[in-house]
């Protein structure tokens, strides 16, 4: 197979599909890799880097997109590289198709095959391609929270940590997943109050047994949320439905009752949010104040620490892009329950029943499209 890792393009994105090792990989299988040039240069990954693991440098884009059978990039298709999908052609990267009608219906219409890496699964329910980017994320989370609660930042001027006579922040964590644990993990580095709400008891139970007294968990009721995040510092949005929108557990009303330069850490962003007053940032501009709170909403955080995001999600996502490589998209989907998962988009129609639900689309199942 050909397979092609064009450079990312969406604002302040310096990721890379594919890093040498796992172009020597794949190469080592017979396969053949093109790389645009430059494509991870921006962390330290050459263009002859590439080319000693046995890629073909690329000058364009396009060249890739036309002559690849499968793409493999990190962050969703921006208008333009949909543009240059294909009927037949495979798109293996991150989605996040719940929250966006334009890049689903550009999708359906290119006649792609597109594998989200944000639903493939794994034998113990879990989601292995995207808890490497949660983990990442969900230890940003704090760094970007403790960062805007500086009061250059437009937050109230709180040191996270607090110091020896001066109570420490109030960190309220919302949802006990991969990015929640990471968080909560982080906050008690940096010595906070740290609380955990989720609406599993068996999810709080393992957390308790995991930390001890120096986490708190509260089971998630409106109530809950309500009393809990009024007096936060620093608020975490860690809520995650796999495939689907995230729920807009926050209203308005409750961020306005929230304290005067509080900060909310939106995680869940890439799926719309957890409050009804987040709205998509980027890197360049990560932050706005509503009702006098800071959101930080950066649809793609693990991109502001490039080189480890790339190291990690390599890691995860090798044995699939081999699979695909070695038995082609149609036979690595039919073999394998989990890969088919992360089917998005095929032969023009959605296959996962989370994505069509949030857009309210006709759904084939994967099964029935595959044959």
């Amino acid at each position: 197979m050909l397979l092609g890792v064009p450079a990312e393009i969406k604002v302040h994105e310096y990721r890379v599909g594919m890093t040498p090792s796992s172009v020597r990989e794949l190469t080592h299988h017979g396969h053949r890799v093109l790389i645009q040039t430059g494509a991870g240069a921006s962390i330290g990954l050459n263009d002859e880097h590439y080319r000693l693991a046995g890629a073909e440098i690329s000058a364009s884009a396009a060249d890739i997109f036309a002559r690849a059978d499968m793409i493999v990039k990190v962050k969703e298709p921006q208008a333009s590289e949909c543009a240059m999908l294909r009927e037949g052609q495979t798109l293996f990267t991150y989605l996040h198709l719940a929250a966006d009608t334009t890049q689903a219906d550009a999708l359906i219409a290119s006649g792609c095959t597109a594998i989200a890496y944000e639903t493939v699964t794994d034998a113990n329910g879990g989601l292995p391609l995207l808890a490497p980017m949660s983990e990442v994320a969900g230890r940003m989370a704090i760094q970007a929270g403790a960062h805007c609660l500086e009061m250059e930042q437009g937050g109230r001027g709180m040191l996270l940590g607090g110091v020896p006579g001066v109570p420490a922040g109030r960190v309220i964590i919302i949802g006990g997943g991969v990015v929640g644990t990471n968080a909560a993990r982080m906050a008690m580095g940096l010595e906070a109050h740290v609380t955990v709400l989720d609406k599993s008891l068996h999810r709080l139970q393992q957390l308790d047994m995991q930390f001890g007294p120096t986490l708190n968990t509260i089971f998630a009721t409106v109530d809950a949320l309500e009393n809990y995040i009024m007096d936060a510092d620093l608020v975490v949005g860690a809520v995650l439905v796999p495939g689907a929108a995230t729920p807009r557990l926050i209203t308005d009303k409750m961020v306005q009752r929230m304290q005067r330069g509080s900060v909310f850490v939106d995680v869940s962003i890439d799926q719309g949010g957890t409050s009804e007053t987040s709205r998509p940032t980027t890197h360049a501009s990560p932050t706005y104040k509503m009702h006098d709170v800071v959101h930080y909403c950066v649809t793609n955080m693990p991109g502001a620490v490039a080189r480890t995001s790339t190291f990690a999600l390599n890691n995860a996502t090798l044995p699939f892009i081999l699979a695909l490589a070695d038995h082609g998209a149609v036979g690595a989907l039919r073999r394998d329950p989990h890969l088919r998962a992360g089917l998005n988009v095929h032969g023009g129609k959605l296959t996962c029943q989370a994505v069509a639900t949030a857009l309210n689309a006709p759904y084939v199942a994967a099964e029935d499209v595959l044959g």
